[in-house]
């Protein structure tokens, strides 16, 4: 069996991306981008991506960690350049080389497979995506032998009237025999600019009498490749509807998908409604039969069946079933809210637990609180958990009744099936059954049984 390896060039400056980031780290829907490539790679290469690095490759090589081998390009000297200088790794491991650059997120995997295919077949020296299109984007153009194969490419700046019309461009996504690349590399003089280029590598072939072939992408939207911030945008604007609508394909409604945003990590259930203005990020997962939005956002948070969410921001959260909460609510790192949790308006919570069938009424605050089940917060209550140096612990028994604008000073306990009354600072614990009113709080009585 023929082996694959795959070449990720990833060293360049990306100076139109004005940006102190490498290009290649820039995110679309989540994800950096170069983590396309290497997802591309993963499953139809058979040796590990090498990804060639150059401007800020120590922080790209942080991000990638274990995913690839590097190289570095010292001297931003060209695409040939680049390649060559993985030569020291690949020359005596691989039978072919896929060459493809970071900076082209869309490129699908089915396109990647029929190239692959087409170069197991045929064995020629190179073998090539293209892609048909009417917007050239500055690509070369495809000038092909009466055979079907390609006799050269043409750069849109060299490119007469008449090849300006030619629709089929390249993208940029080779496969070479790797006996026959390395030694052809050699032979690519420089530019007028003094780099050395791939596509030289073409003319090179066909000199030799040798064979060039091509397969055309399986949509124009694989060719956008990022530049600046504007193809930045054209690129998540390309993925978020690959996302939506396999989301939808998967029996997911979205009320408006232009203007819902989801990240690759999220996980949705069936019969799920996604309303407008909503963004998912991370790897938040949203059980089935349950309502997101409108103006919502979640990370990395997970939403049980049959909740409804309102105009509320979650992050790093847990909702079991039947949780109803906003509009204009709050949970922080480390909330959860067990089956049939009712959170009203306003309303924040922050490493905290609520039981099953408990009601946080509007305009409240729990932090670092453990709640009992069934239990009923009143609007405005506060639990007072930073002293200045610690952050303290609040615990609400089962079945108690926490009076509106209710202040808990923690650390502090109240007791299973006991009051507060509106308006009370509760700064001592509270034994079960009893009722405590006042500031600081009394116990008043013990609860009628």
């Amino acid at each position: 069996m023929k082996k694959f390896a795959a070449v990720i060039l990833a060293a360049g400056q990306g100076t139109r991306m004005r940006s102190d980031l490498p290009k290649v780290l820039h995110c679309i829907a989540g994800k950096p981008m170069l983590q396309y490539s290497l997802d591309l790679v993963d499953g139809v290469t058979d040796q590990s991506p090498v990804v060639v690095i150059g401007h800020k490759g120590e922080e790209v090589q942080k991000v990638v960690g274990e995913q690839a081998r590097f190289v570095v390009q010292h001297e931003q000297l060209g695409t040939g350049h680049a390649v060559q200088t993985a030569e020291s790794i690949l020359k005596d491991e691989t039978d072919y080389v896929l060459v493809l650059n970071a900076d082209l997120p869309l490129i699908l995997r089915d396109s990647i497979v029929r190239l692959l295919e087409l170069q197991r077949q045929n064995s020629t020296p190179i073998a090539m995506l293209t892609v048909l299109s009417d917007d050239p984007r500055g690509f070369g153009r495809i000038v092909r032998h009466a055979d079907g194969g390609v006799e050269r490419i043409v750069e849109e700046t060299d490119a007469t009237p008449q090849e300006k019309l030619i629709n089929e461009l390249n993208v940029g996504v080779y496969c070479f025999r790797a006996n026959w690349l390395w030694d052809a590399l050699r032979e690519v003089t420089p530019s007028a600019k003094g780099e050395y280029y791939l596509t030289d590598l073409v003319e090179i072939a066909t000199q030799q009498g040798e064979k060039v072939q091509a397969v055309v992408a399986t949509h124009p939207d694989e060719a956008i490749g990022i530049n600046n911030r504007v193809h930045l945008a054209e690129a998540e604007t390309v993925m978020r509807k690959r996302i939506n609508q396999g989301w939808m394909e998967c029996g997911v409604t979205f009320i408006d998908p232009s203007s819902t945003y989801i990240e690759l990590g999220v996980e949705i259930g069936r019969d799920s409604i996604i309303y407008p203005n909503t963004v998912l990020r991370g790897y938040t997962k949203i059980g089935h039969h349950t309502h997101v939005g409108p103006n919502s956002m979640l990370l990395d948070t997970k939403v049980g069946n049959h909740c409804m969410i309102l105009q509320s921001v979650l992050e790093h959260a847990v909702l079991e079933d039947y949780v109803e909460m906003g509009p204009f609510g709050h949970l922080r790192k480390g909330a959860y809210l067990a089956d049939h949790v009712h959170m009203g308006n306003f309303g924040e919570i922050k490493n905290s637990y609520l039981g099953k069938g408990s009601k946080m009424g509007h305009f409240s605050y729990m932090g670092d609180a453990e709640v009992g089940e069934n239990v009923n917060i009143g609007a405005g209550t506060i639990t007072c958990n930073y002293d200045g140096k610690n952050k303290n612990k609040t615990v609400i028994g089962s079945n108690a009744f926490i009076g509106s604008d209710t202040m808990l000073v923690a650390p502090v306990s109240i007791g299973e099936r006991s009051i507060t009354g509106a308006g009370s600072v509760v700064n001592r614990d509270v034994p079960a059954d009893t009722v405590v009113i006042g500031v600081p709080a009394k116990e008043m009585r013990k609860k009628d049984a």
